[in-house]
């Protein structure tokens, strides 16, 4: 089973990424472009079969490791 992680800045926390990519952006004519914000996209694959096992064991490793609860927000989805 497979656990795609979502981790991205939380609101008012300064994103130094996004702005550069967002400078970049409308220095390519992209004048459209609004705030941009970073993030990171972390997928596992997991032994787990029971999706709520998963989505659970996958929560606590963002809250461990793979995200900073305290300037990031984390989502995380189960794909079969």
């Amino acid at each position: 089973m497979k656990a795609i992680v979502n981790v991205m800045l939380k609101n008012g926390v300064l994103d130094p990424q996004g702005k550069a990519i967002e400078h970049a952006l409308h220095n390519l004519g992209f004048a459209q472009v609004g705030e941009v914000r970073m993030g990171k996209v972390i997928e596992l694959e997991l032994a787990e079969i029971d999706p709520a096992k998963a989505k659970a064991a996958a929560e606590e490793m963002a809250r461990k490791l793979l995200a900073n609860t305290v300037i990031e927000s984390f989502k995380v989805e189960i794909a079969a």
